[in-house]
């Protein structure tokens, strides 16, 4: 059994990661307006400070800033001292990624289009949408993981230009508190507009599954709001952090003030 435990300045108990689930249609609204959701879990946080910087966080992506207003550096270490600090799980056998976390992308507000096609829709730019209106044929992607100006065509050999990165890798959540989620909360965290981010290929692929330790954003302008949203879906999750994690969490943070 993993041994759990707290880093040294918080000696909160993990929350019950249901408390903490918000639902997609929630999460999708919290995008498009920049309004705050009630993630469930404020007594767990100083004064609230998990919806504080899940609001940031999302309003830098909904106005295409590449950096969280610095002030919040320090409500990011709040929200990370609530995280558990622990070992990942072991694990020898196959990730399965369609039976863990549901088969491609899910349509969980029924509306026909699928998580990517949303994130497409709502992160690209110049957007020209199939006759379906759901499906993206071409768009604009300016990204913020590497800087870099990308047109997007669907098509073959083309639509993998852009990939949907989950900004923690499932994997990682897997091995780091997500077996403890029911399958429907693994669904949600797999189509988490909070934790997507549309990026060009080569970038998707260098990453993998790798934590804040092992990769972070090629644009270092892009580090502190990427390790922000990776504090905000961990503790929304109730996943926990590696000691490595954890350290080069913090060096991210220090440099944000």
């Amino acid at each position: 059994m993993t041994e759990i435990h707290r880093s040294a300045t918080s000696s909160r108990t993990r929350p019950r990661a249901l408390a903490r689930v918000v639902a997609p249609l929630s999460l999708v609204a919290l995008l498009l307006t920049g309004c705050s959701a009630d993630l469930g879990n404020d007594a767990e946080t100083p004064d609230g400070a998990l919806p504080i910087l899940s609001q940031s966080v999302t309003e830098a992506g909904e106005d295409g800033e590449t950096q969280v207003d610095d002030s919040l550096a320090d409500t990011a270490l709040e929200v990370l001292d609530t995280i558990p600090v622990a070992p990942k799980t072991e694990w020898d056998g196959y990730f399965q990624r369609a039976e863990y976390f549901g088969d491609g992308w899910a349509d969980l507000d029924g509306d026909r289009c699928n998580t990517r096609q949303e994130m497409l829709a709502e992160q690209l730019e110049e957007v020209e949408l199939n006759r379906d209106g759901c499906r993206v044929d071409s768009g604009v992607l300016h990204d913020p993981y590497t800087g870099e100006t990308v047109e997007f065509i669907r098509g073959q050999g083309t639509s993998d230009d852009v990939q949907i990165d989950h900004v923690v890798a499932l994997y990682n959540a897997w091995r780091t508190g997500a077996q403890d989620l029911t399958q429907e909360e693994r669904l949600q965290l797999a189509n988490d507009p909070l934790n997507l981010q549309p990026t060009v290929d080569w970038a998707n692929d260098e990453k993998e599954s790798s934590d804040a330790s092992q990769w972070l954003p090629p644009d270092e302008s892009y580090h502190c709001t990427y390790v922000a949203r990776q504090i905000v879906v961990k503790a929304n999750y109730g996943l926990w952090v590696t000691e490595a994690e954890d350290e080069a969490m913090r060096e991210v943070l220090a440099d944000c003030n």
